[in-house]
Formats: structure tokens, C-alpha cells, sequence
């Protein structure tokens, strides 16, 4: 089988690494480098603890272990893959009473989950009016550009091809089934499938493949600290977080979010906010983050910032990300719109994508455990294929 992937970041990169895997002859298609996108402008994070139960925290759980099992081919170091763990906290009673309870719900469905009195025996250096938390240590962390790359390079080394370009639109046969893309420099790549692994782009990509889908951008900021000695031990969020992903606001909305790196920086979000494809930098949402960066951990009042990046996240109003065939036209298959949490999904979207073109189940799963996320979830969604 023939498959071109529209989308070298790590979304693409993965379904590339799985569909080679697989044996498919398959070539990747972006206008820019591997990772240049998206996927660069993110935190590298593989989190369970943010995800309330259903379809999208049953991806999680898949992609969980399959990142384990791409950091032990891929090498855990090249990729800077880190079992961190989360911890979620609240400076009030009221707030971790709701943590917990969510928590539960998040325990029943098989998240591994640690209520914490004594935050400050995990974090030393939390403020001292945090009111407690939870562990989360099935949480991790990759660094995303390397690990997109490493995954592309093992898909080449399997047979498959990357080249740069523009999409213009697909060729299909009488049947009204893809045949092809043609870019903008009037080549034809054949194929038997087109995935539409384009990110923040996925609904332009999907309408000039003739399957629009409503992928809309959602710009967020991320601050670097300057190298420190090993201060934060996990990832580290306020309990307002899960509310903000699973907001439909259109406004600024923030939450405390800090995590170091293996290199040492501090990275402190997280930002939301829909204003197009805009990049203006916003030293106002600096500044609030960083403000409430230095309430959970104030030892960062004395830190220096080395810079802040910004970028758009491929939001659903659903906040589920298409994955799966597109009933519009046949061979064209939807993998995008996973908000922040692309980097952690990338995997089990290229495992669950590759194993719908086999017209397989998934190995090792019971095939109806994810049934909302191949053919139902394209219907499922807040598209315009409604």
C-alpha cells in the first residue's frame, strides 16, 4: 500500500514510523523541516493526569506504553525521554477536594494515582502554602523536536521517504477515491491513502484534499529560564490546568505550570487563547505567567528568563482530535486537532492509523476498547463534515 503522510511533525513523524513498520511504502510531504511547527513549539509533555476518562485518556494510556517501547528502539537519551511524573496541586481545601475527586473518577479508569498531604516531600521548594495535591506517576516528558525527528529517521531507515512541498489538492479516480496528491509544483505523489497529519493546519490541508474539517488555532506562550541546578523533580501544575484544557473560551486563559528540563532550564506555562493565526509576542501573558510560575515555586523571583515561544495549538471544540477515515473521501484518513496534547498522543494515533489501513484492530487491545476513535470519530466530532 501506498501512503503519503501530509505533516512532518510529530503526529506525521509517527504515523509514518508505524506505517513503514507496517511494511506500506509510505512518503512524508511538509512545506517546511521535520518538527518545524507545531510540534517546536511545545513542552514535550506525555501526561495521563489532565485527561478525564474516555476516548481521549484511553489514546493516553496506549501512547503511555508506546513511548516506553519507542524510547527502548529509539534510544531513551535521543529522545530525552523522562518518567517524571506530574504532581497537580491546589493552595485551597475546597480546590483539592474537587483534584481528588476528579482523581478518583481518573483511578477507576486504570490512571495510576497518589493523593499527597506532604507535597513538599516530593517538591521542597513549593510555596509553603500549597494545600496539597496528587501524584501522578505514570506522567513524562520528551524533548519534542528530537523525538519527532528520531521517529521520521527510523521510518527513512524502514523504506519511507521525506520531501518538502506544498499540498494543492488530491487526485481521485471515477470512484471519488484518492488516487493521489498533486503539490503546488504540479507533481503527482500516488497513493492509496492520504493522512492529514497537518496539526494547526489540518482543516486547510483537509479542504484541499476535499474532506474540510474545523481545526481551529489556539496561540500559546512558554517561558525558559536560565540554567539552574535540579530544583523541580516533576511536572508540576495547579489544579486550574484541567479546567483551562477542557475550556471553550475564546480569552486569554492561564494556568501555573512548571517543569524543569534535563538541561536545566525551567519551562513555565501554560497560555490559551484563540486570536487566529496572529504571533504577536504578548509581554502582558509573560508576565502572568511568570507571576504565577513564582507562586507555586518562589525561589523563581530571583530567577533570569532567557527568552519566550509562542505557537498554535490544532484545537477542537470538542477537544477530541480527529483520527480516522474520512466518509467524504475514501482513502483519505484524519490524523490532527490534538491541542497541547499532540507530542503525548503521537504515537497510538500512528499505531491506531496504521492498523485501520491494515484493516486491523488494534494489537493487543480489545478492538471495541477504541471504537469512538477510528470511523465514528470523524461523526463524533465538532467538524464541518457535520
Amino acid at each position: 500500500m501506498k501512503v503519503v503522510v501530509v505533516g512532518a511533525g510529530v503526529i506525521g513523524a509517527a504515523c509514518a514510523f508505524h506505517a513503514a513498520s507496517a511494511g506500506m511504502d509510505v512518503t512524508v510531504i511538509d512545506r517546511g523541516p521535520v518538527a518545524a511547527g507545531t510540534t517546536s513549539r511545545g513542552e514535550g509533555n506525555i501526561l495521563l493526569s489532565d485527561k478525564k476518562p474516555g476516548p481521549e485518556l484511553d489514546l493516553a494510556h496506549l501512547s503511555r506504553t508506546l513511548w516506553d517501547e519507542a524510547g527502548e528502539e529509539l534510544g531513551r537519551d535521543a529522545i530525552e525521554l523522562e518518567p517524571k511524573g506530574g504532581l497537580v496541586v491546589s493552595g485551597t481545601g475546597e480546590g483539592l477536594t474537587a483534584l481528588r475527586a476528579f482523581a478518583a473518577t481518573q483511578a477507576a479508569a486504570g490512571v495510576h494515582v497518589e493523593p499527597v498531604d506532604r507535597v513538599h516531600d516530593l517538591e521542597p521548594h513549593l510555596a509553603p502554602d500549597v494545600a496539597g495535591g496528587v501524584h501522578y506517576p505514570q506522567d513524562a516528558q520528551v524533548q519534542p523536536v528530537l523525538a519527532a525527528a528520531a521517529l521520521l529517521r527510523a521510518a527513512v531507515a524502514r523504506g519511507a521517504r521525506f520531501r518538502t512541498g506544498d499540498v494543492a489538492a488530491a487526485v481521485t479516480g471515477r470512484d471519488g477515491r484518492v488516487t493521489g496528491i498533486r503539490t503546488t509544483a504540479r507533481d503527482v505523489l500516488p497513493a492509496d491513502a492520504v493522512v492529514n497529519a497537518a496539526g494547526t493546519w489540518g482543516g486547510e490541508v483537509g479542504r484541499l484534499l476535499g474532506a474540510p474539517i474545523e481545526v481551529l488555532p489556539r496561540r500559546g506562550f512558554v517561558l525558559v529560564t536560565e540554567p539552574l541546578p535540579p530544583m523541580i523533580r516533576h511536572k508540576v501544575y495547579s489544579a486550574d490546568y484541567v479546567a483551562n484544557v477542557a475550556s471553550s473560551e475564546a480569552g486569554l486563559e492561564t494556568s501555573g505550570v512548571v517543569e524543569g528540563t534535563r538541561g536545566g532550564t525551567v519551562l513555565i506555562g501554560a497560555s490559551r487563547e484563540r486570536v487566529g493565526f496572529d504571533m504577536t509576542m504578548n509581554p502582558a501573558v509573560v508576565m502572568r505567567l511568570a507571576a504565577q510560575a513564582c507562586r507555586l515555586f518562589p525561589f523563581l523571583r530571583a530567577v533570569h528568563l532567557i527568552r519566550a515561544y509562542r505557537g498554535f495549538r490544532p484545537y477542537c471544540r470538542d477537544h477530541l482530535p480527529v483520527i480516522g477515515p474520512d466518509p467524504r473521501v475514501p482513502g483519505v484518513v484524519h490524523a490532527c486537532g490534538h491541542e497541547g496534547a499532540g507530542i503525548g498522543l503521537a504515537p497510538a494515533t500512528g499505531a491506531l492509523v496504521t492498523a485501520h489501513l491494515l484493516g486491523r484492530p488494534w494489537r493487543g487491545a480489545d478492538p471495541t476498547a477504541h471504537a469512538g476513535l477510528l470511523p465514528t470519530r470523524l461523526i463524533a466530532s465538532g467538524g464541518e463534515s457535520q
